[in-house]
């Protein structure tokens, strides 16, 4: 996640999140981690991660 975060392809976290998430991470731990790597990566970057996690996450909630 976070090469694709500080790479710029935070659309592919669309595919990845799902993954991290049935692996136990938590939408706290994600959103700690992403605040982290802004930074380094540059807080549009990670701003932009964020939209895309807080989105997995609320579909999650649906499900």
């Amino acid at each position: 996640m976070s090469a694709l975060i500080a790479s710029g392809n935070v659309d592919q976290l669309n595919f990845h999140l799902p993954f991290a998430r049935d692996n136990g991470v938590t939408e706290q731990e994600l959103v700690e981690a992403i605040t982290h790597l802004a930074f380094y990566t540059g807080w549009p970057k990670a701003m932009s991660a964020m939209a895309i996690a807080k989105k997995v996450f609320a579909d999650t909630a649906e499900d």
